[in-house]
């Protein structure tokens, strides 16, 4: 499970991942918790997907500004 703990913009983080198609990875939202998003990958990799997660966020007009954190749990 890939977990974002985003303060603000976390409308935007769920658009963006889960409208994100490329290479064949794919984001799946799960449930949010608080300030935590919780996501599952179509990789078997998570902490690779995690790094493309945040990655991806990172490059969108909103991201580079916003402060958040990105985890594998379980």
């Amino acid at each position: 499970m890939i977990v974002f703990n985003a303060p603000i913009q976390q409308d935007k983080i769920i658009e963006t991942l889960t409208t994100y198609k490329e290479d064949g990875l794919t984001f799946e939202f799960i449930e949010k918790k608080g300030m935590k998003l919780f996501f599952k990958s179509n990789s078997e990799d998570e902490e690779a997907a995690s790094r493309k997660a945040k990655e991806i966020i990172k490059g969108t007009s909103y991201g580079g500004v916003l402060y958040f954190q990105v985890t594998v749990e379980g």
